[in-house]
């Protein structure tokens, strides 16, 4: 027999913890186990969070137009524009030629990093931080270094250990706003700070991952790039989370560049765009309709998420063994194990957990080896129901133990 051809090391080293915790699940459902997954923030996967049916329209009408064909390589003029005016509103001038649709905002990542990075680069991300974060920038040879948010302070930003790291080898400055794992929203303040440690280093640009901007409950939220009048600010953002059609793999980037030092990599990220055609057409009308559409929905939906928020807290509290800090935003619990004994192995934590009481979370060194360590994630997306029946099993699986 012959050897093995070797897979690549990029390829094998890459990990993702919210799907790779899948493998197992579909196995016990495969034995005929009803496993409740808070793994995964899809609201479409629970009652009471559809996308709404104007987008929907939008989407058919453009399927039966025949509006099918590849778009333009940055995305649809009409999205783009409204894309622009939905940033404007929000404190920073962004005009049509700044915005670049992608396929969800994964793919606006993929190609930040192919533009920026060189071996030898660094990155400074939030820990805990979105798994790929971590995972594609060492496909360019560069490395992710993470920065301390404090698990005993509502995950607030650690200012000083950004410092510490920041030096000239730093291309990128991550923000997420709202945090996913642990809902954090950036305090106005914490964003001039941030702002104020990027300016003294000329080569780096921040990242400002905001897909969660329209589930803040804290009233903390602003745009980073309506507060950076010389740093030049990347905005992410899509229609997955706030208007409800992670399926529909749309998101896009608003580059604020108020120095004009990005054209180099706007070249190149534009001839990495070209060359992979297009994201979705039809799909780009959809989102458009949500932009431009009613929006009357999304308080409805705000208060849904809200409501099972606010149980799953109370929920936590009451259960021997768990703490939680309360998010500001998103729709997200970062769950501490307060037993030492048990919280030293997450992954087994969690992997216990779904093999005894078919519960499935995801581990949360999956988020952060080191600053995620001993916590666990879940989403708070079904109906009340559902989740007192997920954690009358987590309670009994920790009285068991």
């Amino acid at each position: 027999m012959s050897d093995f051809i070797d897979v690549s090391k990029r390829a094998s080293s890459i990990e993702y913890a919210i799907r790779d915790v899948v493998v197992p699940a579909m196995e016990l459902e495969k034995k005929g186990h009803d496993i409740i997954r808070l793994n995964i923030g899809d609201p479409l996967a629970f009652k009471g969070l559809q996308t709404p049916e104007h987008m929907i329209s939008a989407y058919k009408k453009a399927l039966d137009a025949q509006d099918n064909g590849y778009g333009p390589s940055y995305g649809v003029p009409t999205l783009r524009q409204a894309i622009a005016t939905t940033e404007s509103r929000k404190g920073w001038e962004c005009t049509e030629e700044d915005v670049y649709v992608t396929h969800g905002v994964t793919e606006a990542l993929q190609i930040i990093f192919a533009a920026f990075l060189e071996p030898g680069d660094t990155i400074l991300a939030p820990g805990p931080h979105y798994p790929p974060y971590m995972a594609y920038p060492q496909m360019y040879g560069a490395k992710t270094i993470e920065y301390e948010l404090d698990s005993d302070d509502c995950w607030r930003i650690n200012f000083e250990d950004i410092r510490s790291k920041m030096d000239e080898t730093v291309r990128l400055l991550v923000l997420i706003n709202p945090n996913n794992p642990t809902g954090n929203v950036a305090l106005p303040s914490e964003i001039d700070t941030l702002i104020e440690i990027a300016s003294g280093f000329p080569k780096c640009t921040i990242i400002s991952d905001e897909i969660y901007d329209g589930l803040d409950f804290s009233g903390n939220f602003v745009s980073l790039a309506s507060r950076s009048t010389e740093v030049p600010v990347i905005t992410l953002n899509g229609v997955s989370k706030v208007y409800f059609a992670p399926g529909w793999r749309i998101g896009y980037m608003a580059w604020h560049d108020p120095k004009g030092v990005l054209s180099r990599v706007r070249d190149g990220t534009e001839r990495l765009l070209r060359s992979r055609l297009c994201a979705s057409t039809p799909a780009q009308h959809g989102f458009l309709a949500g932009l431009i559409g009613d929006q009357d929905w999304l308080s409805g939906h705000r208060e849904v998420i809200r409501k099972r928020l606010d149980y799953s807290l109370s929920r936590i509290d009451s259960i021997d063994g768990l703490e939680c800090q309360p998010p500001g935003g998103a729709f997200y619990l970062f769950v501490r194990i307060t037993d030492p004994s048990l919280s030293l192995d997450d992954k087994k934590f969690v992997l216990d957990l779904l093999h005894e009481k078919h519960v499935l979370l995801v581990h949360g060194s999956g988020f952060s080896p080191e600053m995620g360590n001993g916590h666990f994630r879940m989403v708070c997306l079904p109906e009340v129901e559902l989740l007192s029946e997920a954690f009358n099993r987590i309670e009994d699986f920790l009285k068991g133990l």
